[in-house]
């Protein structure tokens, strides 16, 4: 039997579950059984939403995440002046009402991010190529990320932007016509990547983004749906400037990252044999997984189908006697989302595991991969950054309390972990996980003790 959360329902605490003010505590429970379904990933859906406003015509965005960073960018793009229906009931098909790629016009104030990285870095490479100025700003969470990233390449294209202090939001647009540039990117980001892609729409002549290793490359699947003249030659990605752009629908899957908690937590708990149907399998998204299996996880995957260029399927997990491992750092841009579930595997295996090149983490919501080694050692595991290493001893955790420190992923990490803590997990600012999983206390309660 299949189950899911509607999107803008508000799930109970489950039985393995206590909730306070703003705090909830998750306790050992049964195993996971059954077949379920996760919410829409954001990635595609903020995709969809931004490549969608500058298409010439509507474009429908089937089964979309309504978390929080997905209603972010899209409040940005009404701000914009692109019409977005589906959005007061968060309805399972949303359509937006493309504008073309030079019709977005300047709002009266700040266009405001919140908490979305994705969208802030996104949005200001198609804002730099339109006519007027624009204000980008977020939350406080978000003023503390580093944009200077995505602000010196841009202005290699002749863009018009800056920043505070040179690297934070909020950024100030001032819509030029741009170049084509090419780029050599220091470090593998699927947020710079699209950034410097969205702008060699609105660029003349070709783009090339020059990876270090491969990143998710939802936008490069979108935009090519949409008649944009993309091509990947080896570890460059190239973009053509383009006139017009149509899309006629976006059929979003489930999320990969959401569905990592689910594996991991089937992984841990003792007698789980868990199904995930209908969610994303992008390539450059099943790091977590291939690294579980890498650890002697048994963890199987199928591709049934796909539409836009994404394939999705069904995932099959297997509680798993685990082994440490060591993940070298070209396959870190594949998991970058998931190296808090690798950390908390490797602290329920035999040994040693190290993952590599992880510094990537420090500049996500929080400083991720300081509170990793401070949360293991809080739950009583072992772990120590060393250079941009993460390296986690096998130590299984007893439990005890963290904060999420308004990090989705961290909010998250702590409920698994509450699963097989023989003294659960609570969890402080727990409310912060809507941001990606909406509803996941209540999904976890459908799957415990079937």
């Amino acid at each position: 039997m299949s189950a899911r959360m509607r999107k803008d329902e508000r799930a109970p605490a489950p039985a393995s579950a206590t909730a306070g003010r703003d705090v909830v505590s998750f306790h050992p429970s049964g195993p996971l059984r059954g077949s379920v379904r996760v919410p829409g990933d954001k990635s595609i859906t903020q995709r969809a939403l931004l490549i969608g406003a500058v298409c010439d015509g509507p474009v429908e965005i089937v089964e979309p995440a309504w978390g929080g960073d997905p209603l972010a960018t899209a409040g940005m793009v009404q701000a914009l002046g692109v019409a977005v229906d589906g959005l007061a009931g968060r309805e399972s098909r949303a359509h937006v009402h493309g504008v073309g790629l030079h019709g977005l016009r300047a709002p009266g104030g700040p266009l405001d991010a919140r908490n979305s990285g994705t969208g802030m870095r996104l949005l200001a490479g198609l804002l730099a190529g339109q006519r007027g100025r624009f204000v980008v700003d977020g939350d406080e969470s978000l003023r503390r990320r580093p944009m200077d990233r995505i602000v010196a390449p841009l202005r290699a294209m002749g863009a018009r932007i800056t920043a505070r202090e040179g690297r934070y939001a909020p950024l100030t647009i001032e819509g030029e016509p741009l170049r084509a540039a090419r780029h050599e990117l220091p470090v593998a980001s699927a947020q710079v990547k699209s950034c410097l892609l969205l702008a060699g729409l609105l660029a003349e002549g070709e783009t090339v983004i020059v990876e270090p290793a491969a990143s998710r490359d939802h936008t490069e699947r979108l935009l090519a749906a949409a008649g944009a003249a993309v091509t990947r030659r080896g570890g460059e990605i190239a973009v053509r400037g383009a006139e017009r752009l149509t899309l006629d629908r976006v059929v979003v899957p489930g999320d990969l990252s959401s569905a990592a908690f689910l594996v991991a937590a089937a992984l841990l708990v003792p007698g789980s044999h868990l199904r995930i149907e209908n969610v994303g399998l992008n390539p450059t998204r099943l790091g977590f997984c291939e690294a579980a299996r890498r650890m002697g996880g048994r963890v199987v995957w199928n591709a049934t189908a796909g539409e836009g260029g994404e394939p999705r399927g069904e995932i099959e997990v297997r509680a798993s006697a685990l082994h440490g491992t060591t993940i070298t750092g070209s396959h870190v841009p594949a998991l970058i989302d998931e190296v808090t579930l690798v950390a908390l595997l490797a602290c329920h295996a035999e040994g040693t595991t190290t993952i590599e090149g992880v510094s990537e983490l420090r500049a996500k919501e929080s400083d991720r991969l300081a509170a990793i080694v401070e949360i293991v050692a809080a739950l009583g595991g072992m772990a120590e950054s060393r250079g941009d290493a993460l390296i986690v001893a096998g130590r299984p955790l007893r439990g005890g309390a963290l904060s999420s420190r308004g990090d989705h992923r961290l909010a998250l990490l702590g409920a698994v972990a509450g699963l097989v803590c023989p003294e659960g997990v609570s969890v402080s600012g727990f409310a912060v996980a809507d941001v990606s999983f909406p509803g996941f206390a209540g999904l976890l309660s459908e799957v415990i003790g079937r």
